[in-house]
């Protein structure tokens, strides 16, 4: 299950309509109007000057509005109908005039801000009909059989027809916002290689700052860390080279000495835990040999279940599992669980890591739990990690990652 947007937990309420989507209904036949007649404007001026100098300048003239129009009602479907829909990518920069009217011409956002013009008329209209109309005609029929009382039988049925209007119209209302919702979504927002390249252009954005942070944090702890244990076990055998000059120097040097092989050990644990940490010796043998010795580590039990039929990437396997390490380190440490489960399966070409836990729940984005930058890693690589929280107990995370990088 994904994590819900405050928009998507309203849109899942069923057929109820809020009042700004009514107002939508209401008000959005005269400006899809306007646009609609726009569009015929523009093809027609466009057509009828074809044969002429003006002709297709005018056309891309037409089409540079028609994307300031598609801008205009993709923030209006945002505040009234709660649609997220992305914007699309700007129009490229051309100099000169015939590359800008070149450029307009085959300017597919502008040519879908067009269409999309054109295609909510008609939805519009019936929007309008299911707001206005169908209320009015059912208030009136009722009205009418309670006023008039023409009779038992055409009274009976003014009443239930009436009131069946009414029933209807809020459904029917929905029924044209999902559709207005899809159109949005379909034709105002970017196209699938838009999105494609802003989603990549992300991910590479991503995986460049973490590159820098892990190198950072490498740094630092090599510095504070290892560095410093490495120098007090040079202290320890500086001093133990002066308590060989003494005497009698055997109980001190013991000590010093018992005090250089601790520190050297603290050292190796610490060294071992930095290659660990930039490549974890687990993953050797792969990913489904990796979660295993992962899971028994983890702080509450887990029941393991791994059917990865296909080896993933050496990238991909190295990020499933210092995703699965965090997560199950929260877990630990902010869930309260008794009991944790690991699913892992290949399903096609994606690897998909299901951890469930039966905690207090509550747990969300941006709550300092190291679930953003999780997300970041994971976009790095053209994953995603989706959240089922709620706060009256367990948690379900769900990692989707490609098999192939």
């Amino acid at each position: 299950m994904t994590a819900t947007t405050a928009e998507d937990a309203a849109r899942k309420r069923g057929w109820r309509i809020r009042p700004a989507a009514a107002a939508y209904a209401f008000a959005g036949l005269p400006i899809s109007l306007v646009g609609f007649v726009y569009v015929l404007a523009v093809l027609y001026v466009g057509g009828l000057l074809s044969l002429t100098l003006i002709g297709l300048p005018a056309l891309a003239v037409g089409l540079r509005g028609a994307r300031f129009l598609g801008r205009a009602h993709v923030r209006m479907i945002r505040a009234l109908l709660g649609e997220p829909v992305d914007a699309p990518a700007p129009p490229q920069v051309a100099p000169g005039v015939m590359r800008w009217i070149q450029s307009s011409l085959s300017d597919a956002t502008a040519w879908r801000s067009m269409l999309y013009l054109t295609l909510r008329f008609p939805v519009d209209v019936i929007a309008f009909v299911a707001t206005v109309a169908l209320p009015a005609l059912g208030a009136w029929s009722v009205v009418w059989a309670l006023t008039y009382r023409p009779g038992l039988w055409p009274g009976t049925a003014a009443v239930a027809g009436g009131l069946i209007a009414l029933v209807v119209a809020p459904v029917a209302v929905g029924a044209m916002m999902k559709l207005h919702r899809l159109l949005a979504r379909t034709l105002l927002g970017p196209t699938v290689a838009q999105q494609r390249v802003r989603t990549l252009e992300w991910a590479r954005s991503t995986a460049l700052t973490e590159s820098a942070r892990s190198l950072r944090q490498i740094e630092r702890d090599l510095h504070d860390g290892t560095q410093a244990q490495l120098v007090a076990i040079a202290i320890t055998l500086s001093l133990t080279a002066d308590a060989l000059d003494d005497s009698p120097p055997a109980d001190r040097t013991r000590k010093l000495v018992a005090r250089a092989r601790t520190q050297t050990d603290a050292a190796i644990a610490e060294l071992r835990r930095l290659i660990d940490g930039i490549s974890p010796a687990a993953l050797d043998l792969g990913l489904a040999d990796a979660l295993p010795q992962l899971t028994a580590q983890a702080g509450v039990p887990v029941a393991l279940k791994v059917d990865v039929t296909e080896r993933p990437d050496p990238v991909i396997e190295r990020v499933a599992y210092f995703c699965v390490a965090e997560l199950l380190t929260n877990i630990a440490k902010h869930s309260g669980a008794t009991q944790a489960s690991v699913d892992a399966v290949v399903v096609g070409d994606r690897l998909r890591i299901r951890i469930h836990d039966n905690g207090v729940g509550g747990a969300r984005f941006g709550a300092g739990s190291g679930l953003l930058g999780l997300r970041e890693r994971l976009a790095s690589v053209d994953g995603a990690l989706s959240l089922d929280s709620p706060g009256s107990g367990s948690t379900t995370a769900v990692v989707e990652l490609p098999v192939r990088i």
